[in-house]
This record gives structure tokens, sequence and C-alpha cells, in this order.
């Protein structure tokens, strides 16, 4: 029965993540999920799921073939054109409340994505600190007693005092030959990563191209946390000139002038040369730009950038064009003509309805 019970409990979850999927892009984009922790839960409109099951219908009200009639009657009776309810009387149309995790959601949709597990790279030398039982101390609670150690104690005792008797082998265990279980530290390998975003703050790029890059950052955030242990983050804004900001006025600053896109990737290479050495750190970049660039040369700079600092160290640099009407939009197609890298993706987001696909253009390499 248990069985069933839990055989039928997955096939009703299946129907939930099926329903959540058809509707996915909606609840992807939904500004109010974005700060919500992996393991906190979230309410999920879906609509009502019917089960099958048998109805008995009233008694002495006929059925099938029964009572007069001719064939070819409509049952129930004929409609009148253009007669319908009242208002209030149809049944309406039902809608559930489902509650996932964030992280549930963020599996949900590298399902639907079907994104690849991330692979870490490099020796992963950071360490640790796990506890093991490996060690056995004289004291402790009964529930980490050593029995095969505190039974050699006793047995130890016995044989050297004389108290053994091999024809009535019985052992028991005095309060001086218990043993127990202790543990040590042990340093452990673990993969950490450190996630660069870095956003154009110029005039060209509006309000609403700032919360698509906030919907996009997150649910990256959220799918590549799920593969580490420790997961940082950084937030560079630039307009002619490059900052590194926290995260609240990463997404709500907003400047006016010229865009050097250099400025931006000259920041990132030093913070990470400063801070997060390659053999230790799994390193992802994304930049989110409207395509403008207007220093003289500096396309030039950016792609130097690339080649020599960003992308050799990096497990992925993703390039993400937001549409905006005040941008040129020039700069992902210089990208496409002068960089080619396996670690390289661009994405073109044209509005709130592209950022699923963009988030599946960006992790679908799985690096």
């Amino acid at each position: 029965m248990i069985r069933r019970i839990e055989r039928d409990r997955h096939r009703f979850e299946e129907i939930v993540r099926g329903r959540i999927k058809q509707d996915l892009k909606r609840h992807i984009t939904r500004g109010e999920l974005i700060g919500r922790r992996g393991g906190e839960l979230v309410s999920i409109p879906v609509p009502r799921i019917e089960i099958p099951r048998l109805r008995y219908g009233q008694r002495q009200a006929g059925g099938v073939g029964t009572g007069p009639g001719e064939v070819g009657t409509p049952l129930g009776g004929e409609g009148q054109p253009g007669e319908g309810s009242e208002a209030g009387e149809g049944e309406g149309i039902h809608v559930r409340e489902v509650e996932l995790t964030i992280q549930e959601l963020a599996g949900i949709m590298g399902e639907e994505l079907a994104l690849p597990r991330i692979q870490p790279k490099g020796a992963q030398t950071l360490k640790s600190e796990r506890d093991r039982y490996r060690g056995i101390k004289r004291s402790g609670p009964a529930g980490l007693r050593h029995f095969r150690r505190s039974y050699r104690e006793a047995l130890k005792r016995q044989l050297a005092t004389g108290t053994y008797r091999p024809e009535r082998p019985i052992v028991l265990p005095g309060r001086d030959d218990m043993r127990f279980r202790s543990w040590t530290p042990r340093p452990e390998p673990v993969a950490n990563a450190v996630i660069v975003y870095m956003m154009d703050v110029s005039g060209s790029m509006g309000s609403e191209q700032k919360e698509i890059v906030r919907i996009e950052s997150f649910w990256i955030d959220t799918w590549i946390r799920a593969h580490y242990q420790g997961l940082a983050t950084r937030y560079v804004i630039h307009d002619a000139k490059a900052r590194e900001v926290d995260r609240e006025t990463f997404y709500t600053t907003r400047e006016s002038g010229g865009t050097r896109i250099s400025s931006a990737y000259r920041l990132a290479a030093e913070i990470l040369e400063k801070d997060y050495p390659t053999e230790e750190w799994n390193i992802y970049l994304f930049h989110f730009s409207d395509g403008d660039n207007w220093g003289d040369g500096d396309d030039e700079s950016c792609f130097t950038l690339l080649r020599e600092k960003l992308l050799p160290v990096a497990n992925l640099f993703g390039y993400g064009q937001v549409n905006s009407r005040a941008g040129s939009g020039r700069f992902l197609h210089t990208l496409q003509s002068h960089i080619t890298a396996e670690n390289l993706v661009l994405s073109s987001i044209a509005d709130r309805d592209g950022i699923l696909q963009s988030i599946g253009e960006l992790l679908g390499k799985g690096r």
C-alpha cells in the first residue's frame, strides 16, 4: 500500500511540474521572487488538477436509454440561442497554490532548458573543515560507545589479572574498559566559485533594461549556486569609467555620459588577480549592456583584455545584450566577428519574454 501511495504521489508531483513548465516563462520573470534564498518556499499558482474518480448519480434520476424521447434528441433538452448562465451560477476556474523552493523552481527551469550540470574545473585546492569519527577516547556519550574496542579492553584486563576462564568465556566490560568514538577535524577539498557581474549604467540603459538584468542574474546565481558549496559575487558598473559597488547599487544606479566597456573588463581582471587565484576558484563573468561603446579604439582594448586576462581564467564569460531604443546594439556583432572561444557565450535579450531563452544560451554549455 505504501509503495502505491508513493507512486501516486510521485505521479501527481510530475503532473504539477508539467503544469508549471507550461507557464514557466511567466513564473521565472516574476520580479517579486528576486532576493529569495534557495530553500525558501514560494507559491506558484497552477490550474486546478482534477483527479479522475467514479461519481454516483441521484437515485430515480433515470439514465441513458430510459424515458421518453426520439432518436437524435439531445440529452438534457435543447438549448435556446443566446441563452447563458446568470452571473454567479457557473463554475469558475479553480486555481491552487503549489509551494516550491526557489531551488526546486530552478531545477524545473534546468529541465525545461535542458541545462547540463556544471562541472567545476581545476584542482579544487580550497579546504573545508569537516568532522570525522576517526579517534577513540575513554569518555563520551553512550551513543558513541565503541563496542569492539570496549570488549577488547575488558578482555585484556581479565587476561592480565587471571580472571579470564576459557571454559566459561564471559567478558564483562567495566567503566575503565569503555571506549568511545571521537571526532577530529579533517580538511576536505571543496569547489568554490565567484561570479563577477558587469553592467552598463549609462543613460541608454533604462529601468526596464535593468529589471531584465536583475531577473536574469538572479536565476543565473541560483543555478550556479546549486553546483558549488561556496559562491561569491562581485558587482561592477560602468559608463565611461568603471567602479565596484554593492548589489543594491548595481541594480539601481543610472548615469549619463559615454560608455567605455574596457573600463569594466580591466577592473574585473584586477579583482580576479587580487582576490581569486585561478587554481582555487571557478570563475564566471557576465556582462550586460545595450551594445554602445563610444571610446576611440575601445573595442580593440576589450578584445585584448578578453584574450589575455579574462577568457584564459574564466569557466564562462557571458555577454548579454539588452535591447534598448537608445542603444546601438553594435557591440554584440563586433564580438561575434572578432572573438572566438569555447567559454565565450553571447546572447541577445529583446524583452522580458526573452529572459528564459537567454538563460538557456548563457548556461547551456555546462562550464
